[in-house]
């Protein structure tokens, strides 16, 4: 079966090779290149090659040679059909159709991005002619010199409503095809399509392997029209997953500079001039965790360039909030915020290049913007607040897939709240012997990482069996730390009863299957689950199913209440006193008082054969 071309090119672009790879063989970067021991035979001493860059492997010692499809055929003996479906699905895409009208929508294919080629070179004549002038003037003007402007392809629209279809339908094209291309609009009413581009200095923005595919452009005139536009979405140009400058700022990264994400098209341009090779930027929004992921292709932690205002720590939150769930290990972004009013440019412009290098050294991890937000948000002058903050805190880390990672985060922000609350307390800010520090586990959110995955899922067992205790314990629910299955699994049940909260327990699962949830359902309901708590057995009656729920979730809770033991002890001792000392006395009693009650509703859960922690 053959693929159109631009389809196994969106697979690669999509799907790093290095990422493929990596699935079966640990690779450490060694320059440009990423190195392990060969898959394909047997060596203790690596001499397997990965060049993301170039897009293939190779292997100095057996000969191998490949891409990401023969890496996935060779390594799984599947047929080169089936690679190809396999990361198509990684990639997110569908499997083409090799009907004829397939054929021909690649065939169309083709023919846009001769267009949009033809395009980019009539507007660098533009520029370079007489109708250019005063785009050429605004351009001296921004420090772009001839080399500069023809390094990134820079051009002029004019204003004109036909002047680029008139140059391009006589070098062949049809209207339709300029229309589709995004270079000519058509009218609402079905007029004639009509130059979209007019009276702006035009950027061209390239893919991944430098061919053209959009443009951006900034109005000269005084016309009552946004400042800066972009081409529409085209079957060439997907905005959410194109860089401007990606393609040359790789090269760069290769060659050892920083990779940096700045907001706009001069930005990027004034970078590169001062010697910031390695720039890129969206194209007018947020990033998105497609543009994150091709990032990361290129460098462990691009640095994220933003004004220094208000707008800026928006938009650093904003991409924050992206990035946060698909951190992994070695993978995660820097900030580096700009003084306020100025962007890349306006900073070179008046204090040359050391500034702006100061500003992305001085750049801070993503864990450190987080903490700087959060604890930015309100004073920390009551127990209510700082355990707002620790809430906060502990949202924030719990948006990360990645467990490892996750825990990392909250550890480090737990530290970070101990030194913070001790200085507070220092401070005359109060809080009792049991709150002194963040302990093990969370504060508010404690004892969740000591949440047997057994016990999780009769939790869940026991609300699917038995939906209408979901509203009453929704609140203890919001405390405790399931593993990403069942918190998945969990948001989309409550989800669900909120739009319908009448739902019987059969029609609250066919709903949950639909949504993709059909097997853990099956594994949850199952009798290797329930046998260890008939409490979540649909026949159970609610008042049974209610107090069995209620007494798993005190077993997790009271884990949290040890742990505070553990700290307030530590407390004490290290700042003793009689009334302290009292108090930690009776929280001690109380809590053992507690631990005992509940080791023998265990034992009496176990005699009677409703409760086994499994295995």
């Amino acid at each position: 079966m053959a693929f159109p071309p631009r389809f196994l090119d969106d697979i690669k672009d999509r799907v790093g090779l290095v990422d493929v790879v990596g699935r079966r063989v640990k690779l450490v970067r060694k320059g440009r290149e990423h190195l392990g021991l060969c898959p394909f035979h047997n060596e203790k001493t690596p001499s397997f090659t990965v060049n993301e860059d170039k897009g293939f492997y190779h292997c100095f010692g057996c000969g191998a040679h490949g891409d990401a499809i023969s890496f996935v055929q060779n390594t799984q003996k599947l047929s080169f059909l089936d690679a190809v479906e396999q990361l198509a699905g990684l990639a997110g895409l569908q499997m083409p159709e090799q009907t004829p009208e397939e054929r021909a929508k690649e065939e169309r294919r083709v023919g846009l991005a001769e267009a949009v080629d033809a395009a980019s070179r009539w507007f660098a004549d533009q520029l370079r002619g007489a109708a250019g002038g005063a785009a050429r003037r605004y351009l001296t003007g921004r420090g772009l010199d001839e080399k500069l402007i023809g390094h990134f392809r820079l051009g002029f629209a004019p204003n004109s409503r036909d002047a680029l279809k008139t140059a391009l339908t006589g070098q062949g094209f049809t209207a339709e095809t300029l229309v589709e291309a995004g270079l000519l609009k058509q009218p609402d009413d079905g007029g004639a399509p009509y130059d979209l581009f007019r009276d702006r200095v035009m950027f061209p923005i390239a893919d991944r392997r430098g061919r053209i595919v959009a443009f951006g452009a900034r109005l000269l005139g005084d016309a009552k029209a946004a400042k800066y536009i972009n081409s529409p979405e085209t079957p060439l140009f997907h905005k959410g997953h194109t860089l401007y400058n990606l393609d040359r700022a790789a090269a760069a990264v290769r060659d050892g500079a920083q990779l940096v994400v700045a907001e706009g098209y001069m930005d990027v341009i004034a970078l590169y001039r001062a010697g910031f090779e390695g720039a890129v930027a969206p194209l007018g929004t947020a990033l998105t965790e497609d543009q994150i992921t091709a990032l990361w292709r290129h460098a462990d932690e691009p640095t994220l360039c933003f004004d220094g205002d208000e707008a800026g720590a928006r938009a650093a939150a904003r991409a924050a909030d992206r990035a946060l769930p698909l951190l992994r290990p070695g993978k995660s972004l820097r900030f580096a915020m700009l003084p306020p009013g100025k962007d890349p440019d306006d900073l070179i412009a008046a204090s040359g290049a050391a500034a702006m290098r100061r500003i992305l050294d001085d750049g801070v991890p993503m864990s450190e913007l987080i903490w700087r937000l959060e604890l930015g948000m309100r004073s920390l002058d009551t127990p209510e607040r700082r355990a707002d903050l620790e809430r906060r805190l502990r949202g924030r880390a719990r948006q990360i897939v990645d467990r490892v990672v996750q825990d990392h985060y909250w550890s480090a922000f737990r530290e970070r709240l101990y030194r913070n609350f001790r200085a507070v307390r220092r401070q005359g800010g109060g809080g009792g012997p049991g709150l002194q520090r963040p302990i093990p586990g969370g504060g508010a959110l404690a004892s969740a990482a000591a949440f047997p995955r057994r016990r999780q899922q009769v939790v869940l067992a026991t609300l699917l069996q038995h939906p209408e205790l979901a509203d009453e314990f929704s609140a203890s629910l919001s405390h405790a730390e399931l593993d990403p299955d069942f918190d998945n699994l969990l948001q989309a049940l409550q989800k669900q009863l909120a739009a319908e909260p009448d739902l019987d327990a059969e029609t609250l699962k066919r709903h949950l299957s639909r949504d993709g949830f059909a097997p853990l359902i099956g594994a949850l309901c199952a009798d290797d689950v329930l046998v260890h708590a008939a409490f979540a057995r649909p026949e159970s009656p609610v008042a049974a199913a209610r107090a069995g729920l209620a007494e798993v979730l005190a077993f997790i809770f009271q884990g949290r209440r040890m742990e505070e033991l553990e700290a307030s002890a530590r407390y004490t001792a290290e700042h003793p006193d009689e009334e302290r000392e009292a108090r930690f006395l009776a929280f001690r009693k109380d809590v053992e008082l507690s631990d005992s009650r509940m080791r023998e509703s265990e034992d009496g859960l176990h005699d009677a054969g409703e409760w086994d922690d499994g295995g």
